[in-house]
């Protein structure tokens, strides 16, 4: 799989959890599927950075996140 598809993947699912942990957190529970998908999404972000030469640059993630939903357009 192209690293950019799965650093946009990634990113989208870990910010798509991030409500079900505040959730979690507000009704007392705790948050162990929502722990455990955030971990899986910053794996797939690491893993991404690690297979792309030179990483990924803050002001350059617009462009990847708009290249990655084109391409799937």
């Amino acid at each position: 799989m192209d690293p950019d598809t799965l650093f946009v993947m990634g990113l989208g699912i870990g910010v798509l959890s991030i409500p079900a942990v505040v959730s979690s957190i507000t009704k007392g529970q705790r948050p162990r599927v929502a722990t455990i998908t955030l971990m899986i999404a910053g794996g797939m972000v690491v893993y991404a950075m690690s297979q792309k030469p030179g990483g990924y640059k803050l002001e350059a993630i617009p462009a990847i996140v708009s290249k990655v939903v084109n391409s799937f357009t």
